[in-house]
């Protein structure tokens, strides 16, 4: 047994688990060439971390060295990336977990332990892992900004929805007068009239005079504005109620306010990265694409071109192909549980915005809903089949157009190009 790991592990000089924390990092070593293992621990330090990186080129100074860690980003892996010596390979937690029962039935775990289990996986199994490979700074810098953008996002919605229940208990109708309430004219209306009382007391022009100043100029819609406002009457005068109310109103709306204004600061860097990168073009040309999606779909393909070898490849990493399993003579299909979200989160919702936009699209979509398919599956579908056309689009280095693959449809005689004409928008 001895034999075939060392052979295995010809290739490197040492395999390494890592098994990390905010404080410090407990490690596995096994040396390939004398079979010895060792433990150690290093502090969570950029010091600690560099100094030990050397000393691994200088034990080792003609082969690389193999790192099996439960992390494929954050500050250990920006740190470790710098050393062309190491190359890591990410470990999904939920294996190392497994594989800790099979040694653990009773789930008992250490620190010390847990690198030698991943290093031992990394021996035995590293068939099934795939070495992170360094990305470009550009591709880097956007990963994070598109992600973080997304998270502000939800927390943009989140601030919403909290300020509309807070003004449905004392002051209901600006969510009537305002479409968006995510916008700067709804956050600033609030400040200046935080209940019904105090915008009654405002004088007509006033108002006009606010709402042109936040572009609002159709006077048609804001003469209506002026006639319901005068018109409107009080949910609720208790003090008990309209008081509290008031100062979390003034407590909220900034925060919205911040929320808006980061997220117009990250569009607009995340644009002039984007269009630094060469393959820019491509998601320009997708339908639904967009200043959104785009670089959330640049981000997702990457710029190494061997990252993927296939469609399923993305579909199956991506969490948008479903597992199926069987037993016996059943079988049965469900969701995959274990994938990047923000990865499966970008791809389904560029294809629902794909429906408005793509022909064939719309077609298949009616066709998915008139077979008694919930939106969430047939939009999941949808995107099970834009992974296809995206990877394809991605390998040559080509933009999308809609003619090309309807002219594709049409020599299949798909019944889609049927579809799409009676499909509803």
């Amino acid at each position: 047994m001895k034999e075939l790991i060392l052979n295995q592990d010809d290739d490197f000089a040492a395999l390494i688990g890592i098994d990390w924390a905010d404080k410090k990092h407990d490690i596995c070593e096994f040396n390939s060439s004398s079979g010895e293992q060792n433990l150690s621990v290093i502090a969570h330090t950029p010091e600690s971390i560099e100094k030990w990186a050397l000393s691994l080129l200088k034990r080792y100074p003609d082969k690389k060295v193999a790192v099996a860690c439960e992390l494929k980003r954050g500050p250990l892996i920006n740190a470790l990336q710098r050393f062309d010596h190491i190359v890591i390979y990410p470990i999904n937690p939920n294996k190392v977990s497994n594989y800790r029962k099979t040694f653990s039935p009773s789930g008992s775990k250490s620190d010390p332990v847990d690198a030698a289990l991943q290093m031992k996986f990394l021996q035995l199994h590293r068939d099934t892992l795939t070495p992170l490979k360094p990305v470009s700074s550009l591709v880097k810098q956007l990963t994070q900004l598109v992600e973080f953008r997304r998270r502000i996002v939800q927390e943009r919605v989140d601030v919403t929805n909290r300020l509309t229940d807070i003004l449905k208990q004392y002051y209901p109708q600006p969510l009537d007068w305002f479409g968006d309430k995510d916008s700067l004219i709804f956050c600033d209306f609030l400040l200046k009239w935080t209940d019904l009382q105090q915008l009654k007391r405002a004088r007509k022009q006033t108002l006009l005079d606010f709402l042109c100043a936040h572009h609002s100029r159709y006077p048609d819609i804001n003469e209506g504005r002026v006639l319901e406002i005068r018109a409107a009457l009080p949910l609720t005068t208790d003090p008990s109620i309209v008081l509290p109310n008031r100062l979390k109103v003034q407590v909220v709306v900034p925060q919205l306010k911040h929320l808006l204004n980061a997220i117009e600061t990250l569009d607009e860097q995340i644009k002039i990265l984007y269009l630094q990168h060469d393959d820019h073009f491509i998601y320009d040309s997708l339908p639904g694409a967009g200043a959104c999606f785009a670089p959330r779909l640049l981000v997702a393909m990457g710029d190494d071109r061997e990252r993927y070898q296939s469609a399923e490849e993305i579909q199956k990493y991506a969490g948008i192909a479903p597992v199926i399993e069987a037993s016996g003579k059943q079988s049965w299909t469900h969701w995959r549980y274990f994938c990047p979200k923000f990865l499966r989160q970008t791809f389904v919702e560029w294809a629902g915005q794909t429906i408005r936009y793509s022909y064939w699209a719309k077609a298949y979509y009616a066709q998915q809903m008139s077979r008694g398919k919930q939106h969430n599956t047939a939009i999941r579908s949808l995107a099970f089949k834009w992974i296809r056309i995206l990877f394809k689009l991605w390998k040559d280095g080509k933009a999308y157009d809609e003619s090309t693959y309807l002219n594709a449809l049409k020599r299949q005689g798909s019944p889609l190009l049927k579809n799409a004409a009676e499909a509803p928008l």
